[in-house]
């Protein structure tokens, strides 16, 4: 009677433990390796910031480039602390809208808009993510902010304002005779038409007389350019982004009738231009960059000014100036801080 007690109760403690692990093992998920659920945290832990450029040139690429390099010297390395979206609109409006509703979906926690319509399509899609732009002439006017002292949206950022009467004033400084002036620009692009108006003005003070060319595109300009170049002695053209990507095409005419441009930023006389007054569009990417650093440490952005570049240099390119007969004084040439010559440019 013992023995079979025994055995009933051997029985039934074997078949216990068989259940209580077949339990375990089915209650148990797979593990997964140590460094990838490492990868996966710290990927968790990353701060994400969505760039939005209008299109590729030279002032453009290096105010993204200057916002980038200025995060990383904060500590806000792409890859590591921060994960960086680049999206390029080419220029295209209904690209820029795609892109703005992409970086909204995936919930950036910060916005860079690079050039006016970006900063307006992005602006449209959110009031909730800070959002810093950059390579813009007048936030107010281009309806982004309610004053540059106080925005009182979740947009702020850095102006390219460039002085455009001492742009002018270097021109009439190279070319004392000069007595009329193309003003060529893109009249789809708040930016340029508030430069354009500002050029108009400065022509006056100057007592130089003007003709305005305007494009809705890139496929406009060799036929404004070419249909004005015969009644203009010079031309001046802003920091218009549908003209500073497309400089050679413009410099390929103008070269040809000998006609100066005076430019709204470097990266244009690089393209071909004479010479500007300009500004320094890394540095003032950097200037973005450091205000990214502050929002991103808690400083509401709704609340922080509008910046401004707070110094201007001289560019001028020798190259240009032999090909349409040109002779830049000497002490222009002494004091610009960028000469382009043989291809070559020192700064």
């Amino acid at each position: 009677m013992k023995k079979g007690i025994f055995r009933t109760i051997c029985s039934f403690t074997v078949a216990t433990a068989m259940i209580l692990t077949a339990t375990a093992c089915s209650n148990s998920q797979p593990t997964e390796p140590q460094d990838e659920q490492q990868q996966q945290s710290t990927e968790g832990e990353q701060i994400k910031i969505g760039i939005l450029q209008l299109m590729e040139h030279d002032a453009l690429d290096n105010a993204r480039n200057g916002f980038i390099d200025a995060l990383a010297e904060s500590g806000y390395v792409d890859g590591e602390k921060i994960v960086i979206d680049v999206q390029n609109a080419q220029g295209d409006q209904s690209n820029l809208k795609t892109m703005s509703q992409k970086f909204v979906n995936d919930k950036e926690d910060l916005i860079l808009a690079i050039a006016t319509p970006a900063a307006q399509s992005v602006a449209a899609e959110t009031q909730e993510i800070p959002i810093l732009a950059t390579a813009i002439t007048d936030y107010p006017e281009a309806g982004l902010v309610a004053s540059n002292e106080e925005p009182n949206v979740n947009l702020s950022g850095t102006s390219d304002k460039t002085p455009v009467k001492e742009q002018l004033a270097l021109l009439k400084q190279i070319l004392p005779d000069i007595k009329k002036v193309g003003i060529m620009y893109n009249s789809s692009e708040a930016n340029s038409e508030i430069q354009a108006r500002s050029a108009i003005e400065a022509c006056e003070e100057l007592g130089l007389t003007y003709q305005e060319g305007t494009v809705t595109n890139v496929n406009d300009i060799q036929q404004v350019v070419q249909s004005i170049v015969g009644d203009v002695d010079a031309l001046y053209i802003p920091t218009d982004n549908t003209f500073a990507s497309a400089m050679p095409l413009v410099a390929s005419i103008t070269d040809v009738e000998k006609i100066p441009v005076i430019c709204g930023e470097n990266g244009m006389v690089k393209g071909g231009g004479l010479a500007t007054v300009g500004i320094d569009y890394y540095k003032l990417g950097q200037q973005t960059g450091k205000m990214a650093v502050r929002v991103l440490e808690g400083e509401d952005v709704s609340k922080m000014p509008v910046e401004f570049p707070d110094s201007t240099e001289v560019c001028i390119n020798l190259d240009t100036a032999e090909k349409i007969g040109v002779t830049i004084p000497q002490e222009i040439v002494d004091s610009a801080a960028i000469v382009i010559k043989d291809g070559d440019v020192t700064e």
